[in-house]
């Protein structure tokens, strides 16, 4: 089906959750006028619209293909890639100091929800190349950043992340790949990568002139566990005197995984050192990985939300157009017995509501989160700290968000939905690996509880809950919700124990979620005076913030009842 760019409401949320205009007054962003936001988002629409959306079948259904070590991508992808990188959409947030536009990275997050609406598997590539642009660019040496993040920045060359391996799945501290100093040669003073790494996304393809693969990495005597890993830059062709591709590091794809979506996307198991000739070289200090590596994550963790809200836009608008075109039945209770659309039946309407609710929502979160990040990086310390809060909370319920509505395209459709051939089927495919990815869904709820909520020992959350309460007093379903998760993490803060907080964890995380994304909402619609989002946020308010509130009991239940059967009687 064709897609349609939601411009108007990323716009909305732009300038009202993201605050746009506020950030445009700071001399660095101040090229984010008005204009400038629309024609990005825009252009952006159009672009994704005419290039990336048409290749999002053949990218499910052929798929990326692995032989000898070369990954190919399904026809029409190499040139969809290289034109978004001659119109400069990979730059939109890059320093301007490597080629970058220096815009904030809220029209950043507007370039990629758009591309990865049109085509989740494919928006993966620049994805991930951002984590490594953002790692570089904070831990890199002046030199590392004059040689890797031009490139970069404009797409010619895109980077990796690589952090699992086989026996270390999310416990990276686990991993065994090594890395041993050359101390004398031509690559004196640089390392040789010796490992395996699994779940690579894009860490083989042939859309980029070279991959720079980031690798974590042991040195000789490194500490035991997390504290003792390093990160370095590796990349797929080493680059000459005038910093081009050279001759081929040893490095390889040995496999792409068969997976349940994102064919487009291909997951490779990369191995390093093969010939015991990988050469890499450190980013930042000597165990100082961990730290290298939640910039690349938190930055990934965004963008993974971000596809939560994407996926949920693409199922909702293919439902919406099955809905309105698909006849059957009269209208119960009508006296004329004509059959109509089905859009016109009730529980239909129910989850076509729902899925639009769920999307705006979310997206009304991903947008707040956007805009605290640029305050934080115009030096704002408490908007930093928010955002921080805010990001295990978009990338958790952004994600289930993007399954729940993907799941509801699919019931909209009845049993077509079912059948491949409506493409339906896809969209609920290739979302259910975000809740998955870049930390599974516990684990962010785990570093809400655990690590967010101690920001001043708690006060961060009260202040925003707190923020919420206060604007919300007139709509007494988010004003309950707020002060209730409000309640619930003081709760975790002081009194629960370690094991009671990580198991009411996930539900918390939704309260807090659901509680943000009806306050921006709420602001939308003041905002617009729009019918179309009133009815949609008392939709939210009425429905989806009641059930929020009632995770209360869960999140609060303790983790005694989780334990009630011993192992053995649980599994088997």
């Amino acid at each position: 089906m064709s897609f349609t760019p939601p411009t108007a409401d990323q716009i909305l949320a732009i300038k009202v959750s993201a605050g746009i205009d506020d950030i445009a007054q700071a001399e660095r962003f101040a090229a984010a006028t008005p204009d400038m936001v629309e024609a990005i988002v825009e252009g952006i629409g159009a672009f994704a619209a005419g290039e990336w959306a048409p290749l999002h079948r053949a990218g499910d259904q052929i798929g990326a293909k692995w032989k000898d070590g070369v990954v190919t991508m399904p026809p029409g992808y190499v040139a969809a890639y290289k034109d978004f990188v001659a119109q400069g959409w990979g730059s939109i947030a890059g320093p301007q100091a490597f080629g970058g536009q220096g815009l904030p990275f809220t029209l950043a997050t507007a370039v990629m929800e758009t591309l990865g609406a049109a085509n989740m598997g494919f928006t993966l590539l620049p994805i991930l190349t951002v984590g490594a642009i953002e790692a570089i660019d904070h831990h890199g040496s002046d030199a590392q950043k004059a040689l890797y993040l031009p490139k970069l920045i404009s797409g010619e060359w895109s980077g990796t992340m690589n952090l699992t391996e086989p026996q270390a799945g999310s416990d990276v501290g686990a991993l065994r790949t090594t890395a041993t100093p050359i101390v004398d040669g031509p690559h004196a003073g640089k390392y040789r990568i010796a490992g395996t790494k699994i779940y690579i996304t894009f860490g083989e393809h042939d859309g980029a002139e070279n991959i720079i693969h980031l690798v974590l990495a042991r040195t000789p005597g490194a500490p035991e566990g997390s504290r003792g890993i390093s990160l370095f830059v590796v990349p797929k062709f080493h680059l000459d005197a005038d910093g081009n591709p050279g001759e081929r590091n040893d490095v390889q794809c040995v496999s792409i995984e068969h997976k349940l979506g994102i064919h487009a996307s291909p997951t490779c198991v990369m191995s390093y050192g093969d010939n015991a000739e990988c050469i890499g070289e450190m980013i930042g200090h000597e165990n100082g990985g961990l730290r290298a590596m939640f910039t690349m994550m938190n930055s990934a963790r965004i963008n993974v939300g971000s596809q939560g809200v994407q996926i949920a836009e693409r199922a909702l608008q293919q439902a919406s157009a099955y809905a309105r075109d698909r006849i059957q039945s009269a209208r119960a209770g009508s006296p004329d017995k004509t059959p109509v659309s089905i859009v016109e039946h009730p529980d239909v309407r129910r989850m076509l509501m729902r899925m639009r609710a769920l999307t705006e929502g979310s997206r009304a979160l991903l947008y707040y989160t956007a805009g605290q990040v640029d305050r934080g990086t115009l030096g704002d310390g408490a908007a930093q700290m928010r955002a921080e809060l805010l990001v295990p909370m978009l990338k958790a319920w952004g994600t289930d968000i993007g399954c729940e509505v993907a799941s509801l395209g699919i019931q909209v459709h009845g049993g077509m939905g079912f059948v491949e051939e409506t493409g339906a089927a896809q969209h609920y495919r290739d979302a259910r690996i975000a809740p998955i990815y870049e930390g599974t869904n516990g684990i962010q709820a785990a570093d809400l509880v655990t690590r967010k909520l101690g920001y001043e020992n708690g006060g961060v959350l009260q202040a925003l809950m707190a923020q919420i309460a206060s604007e919300m007093e007139d709509v007494p379903e988010v004003a309950a919700l707020a002060k209730d998760a409000a309640a619930i993490g003081q709760w975790m803060s002081t009194t629960a124990s370690l094991d009671d907080k990580l198991a009411g964890s996930v539900p918390f995380t939704t309260m807090c979620a659901v509680a943000v994304a009806g306050w921006q909402l709420g602001r939308q619609s003041r905002a617009s005076g729009l019918h179309a989002k009133t009815a949609v946020t008392k939709f939210f308010n009425r429905v989806i913030v009641p059930e929020a509130r009632g995770l209360g009991s869960s999140a609060m239940s303790g983790a005694a009842l989780l334990y009630d059967l011993d192992t053995d009687a649980l599994v088997g």
